[in-house]
């Protein structure tokens, strides 16, 4: 297919899932087609397919607008791409029929919620307040890829920035710019690191850090150390509820003795489809480094919405256990 010809099936890709309010773009190879799907609220949709013989060709388009080396084909890669106004991060990874794309839309004028909109309950939202008013400790918001754990940070930065307040994020990607904060976006390859970043930003005397991903013993290990030194601090983990997060950091090597000096808490939250349309989030809050015989757990959150009717069992064991 002539080069303008796959620019333009791979633009009409793109497009057609900003108009779907896409969050995921999947291009998967075949045995003997190219597979297209968007998920949209949380679903994976669409099975649209293209001919096998552009295969090679649209990888090689996704590879060049974002950055990535077109000739190696035989380790994953990741990098962006900017279109009509949207930006989209890409991964590729070899698989036995060729490379698989995902781009993922990232919202750059996200809508920023605020704590009241987020869908907490009054008493989990009374606690979580009081949580965030803290001086120093760490604070973990937990829960799988798209749970909408950013939206939940950006609601609460939104909440405590003031001229008081020295706020340091490290992310990964950056979804949103704050005026008056000082976001620090990773980029692996030129070594800008989440272990690396956050030993700087501690000499940059903070009040306030958020750190995007908890990925490793050693970025546990310094954001722990910040908390026990004065500074509160936000992370985000991928576990399956509250008290799993604490378990978790355990796992990685962190002494049980430091976990319960400096967390203060920890919130898991999940996406669930709503009627007729979209989604909303549930919410458990435990207070301190362990489950309190009072906490509402992420079922009994999602159990009022099914008796209110806003949702249904079905939606709800799509993403609870």
């Amino acid at each position: 297919m002539p080069e303008e010809n796959i620019i333009s099936v791979l633009n009409d890709i793109l497009a057609k899932a900003i108009d779907e309010k896409a969050s995921d773009i999947h291009i998967e190879p075949m045995e003997n087609d190219i597979r297209i799907r968007f998920r949209v609220d949380g679903l994976l949709k669409g099975a649209d397919k293209i001919s096998k013989t552009n295969h090679s060709a649209l990888i090689s388009r996704i590879k060049i607008i974002s950055g990535l080396d077109i000739a190696e084909t035989r380790l994953p890669q990741d990098g962006r791409i900017e279109f009509n106004g949207h930006d989209m991060r890409v991964s590729t990874i070899p698989t036995i029929n060729g490379e698989k794309a995902v781009l993922r839309l990232l919202e750059r004028k996200k809508v920023l919620y605020s704590l009241d909109e987020l869908g907490m309950d009054a008493d989990n939202l009374l606690i979580y307040r009081k949580l965030i008013a803290k001086k120093s400790g760490i604070i973990l918001i937990t829960g799988p890829t798209g749970s909408g754990k950013t939206t939940t940070l950006y609601a609460t930065l939104k909440e405590i920035n003031n001229a008081e307040n020295n706020i340091v994020t490290i992310e990964d990607p950056v979804e949103y710019k704050f005026p008056g904060i000082n976001q620090i976006q990773i980029n692996n390859k030129a070594g800008i690191t989440f272990p690396k970043m956050l030993r700087s930003v501690l000499r940059q005397d903070p009040d306030i850090i958020f750190i995007g991903e908890i990925r490793d013993v050693e970025t546990a290990r310094i954001a722990v150390q910040a908390a026990l030194t004065g500074h509160l601090v936000f992370a985000t983990l991928h576990t399956k509820d509250a008290a799993s997060s604490v378990i978790r950091l355990s796992e990685m090597g962190i002494e049980e003795y430091l976990l319960k000096d400096c967390i203060l808490g920890a919130v898991a939250q999940r996406l669930i489809r709503i009627k007729p349309s979209g989604r909303r989030a549930i919410f458990e809050v435990m207070l301190g480094s362990s489950p309190q015989k009072d906490m509402k757990t992420l079922a009994e959150n999602a159990m009022k919405l099914i008796s209110r009717d806003v949702t249904t069992k079905e939606e709800v064991q799509k993403v609870l256990d």
